[in-house]
């Protein structure tokens, strides 16, 4: 039997001991997550590579996660991306990078974007498995939709992992809120506005989003890492929360806090640089109070335009204190400026009441 280079995943059952004529099993460029039983068939020859053998592979794996999110092989993403061009690159984060692509399932043809890890770097296999456990079984209008997984191989045999999430047409928060950074994307860049309402109506569904994560799963999450490029906007501008891959289970934290705190370390932060807080710095655990605050950071971000890492901002001097100086009589000289070009064409009474809604 020659199952090579199947991209198969999970383990082999011990139900091919019936197979009495069985003399020789092919298992290369596979992913086992279990050890092969050695009750099966009646082997002369089993030949396997280094990552699929009788001994337990020690690497983490999909096992855990049961059937609860399907499996796409290599070779479908490899097509789907265009051979994961440069082209189809929309963004690049600490684990990996993350690719636009169309995925042709049950003939089908559907946009998504593919998350790629960088295996090479320490915590990224730490941070796939983190992100899929914390998404394989919430659904909420403001969280991002996983559809599929691929844990698997390349063609040269390394192990490849990678997401598949529906497909956003508006982008991330960042990139209505700041322009470019590199010059050709500078120079071809066209300024996005959002008015205040639209602002409210993001961060509300942010708000929503946490909401539902801390205090109505079966077991609170605590997502560690809210800034705006982790924010995510559909055709209608709603907001989803995106990038679960620091996430925590508030369990965890509770129950055992040196657990916790391996774990942690061994992704090496527990938030972004700005937007995490202080306390975390000083060897705090993860709470909902850390992302309470992260959100705070994020509105503050949203109705200024200022990053809380820009140059102004150092040692005592930070974001939150910028805005606490111009409270309350200098608000409009520290909104974001699109805020005050031509005014806006929404009710008062209705951005108050979107106001007394987020607060």
């Amino acid at each position: 039997m020659d199952l090579q280079s199947q991209n198969l995943v999970g383990k082999l059952s011990p139900n091919g001991g019936n197979l009495s004529f069985l003399r020789e099993l092919w298992l290369k460029n596979n992913i086992f997550s279990h050890e092969i039983p050695s009750q099966i068939g009646n082997l002369r020859r089993l030949q396997c590579s280094p990552k699929c053998s009788r001994k337990k592979r020690k690497e983490i794996s999909l096992s855990t996660l049961g059937n609860t999110i399907l499996q796409v092989s290599y070779d479908a993403l490899l097509k789907a991306t265009d051979r994961f061009s440069e082209a189809n690159l929309i963004g690049a984060g600490s684990f990996g990078s993350v690719y636009k692509g169309v995925l042709d399932e049950d003939d089908k043809a559907q946009l998504v974007v593919v998350k790629v890890f960088n295996l090479l770097r320490h915590g990224a296999s730490r941070s796939f498995i983190a992100e899929c456990e914390a998404l394989r079984n919430i659904r909420h209008r403001n969280l991002v939709k996983i559809i599929i997984v691929c844990s698997s191989v390349d063609f040269h045999g390394n192990d490849f992992k990678a997401l598949v999430y529906e497909f956003m047409d508006n982008g991330s928060l960042k990139e209505w809120l700041h322009a470019p950074t590199g010059t050709e994307e500078l120079r071809d860049h066209v300024p996005k506005k959002l008015s205040l309402a639209q602002r409210l109506e993001i961060a509300i569904g942010v708000a929503c989003a946490l909401d539902y994560l801390h205090n109505h799963c079966e077991m609170p999450v605590i997502h560690c890492d809210l800034k705006p490029s982790n924010v995510l906007l559909d055709n209608e501008l709603t907001s989803h929360v995106s990038d679960f891959g620091l996430a925590r289970f508030l369990s965890q934290v509770t129950s055992n806090v040196s657990a916790i705190q391996n774990q942690t370390s061994s992704v090496g932060i527990r938030g972004t640089v700005g937007y995490a807080t202080p306390e975390y710095g000083m060897g705090s655990e993860v709470s909902r109070n850390g992302d309470v605050y992260n959100f705070g950071i994020l509105l503050l971000e949203m109705f200024t335009g200022n990053r809380p890492t820009d140059n102004m901002f150092g040692d005592s001097f930070n974001l939150h204190n910028f805005v606490k100086m111009a409270l309350p009589g200098r608000v409009t000289e520290i909104a974001d400026a699109p805020l005050l070009q031509g005014g806006t064409n929404e009710n008062p009474n209705q951005c108050s009441a979107r106001i007394h809604k987020l607060s």
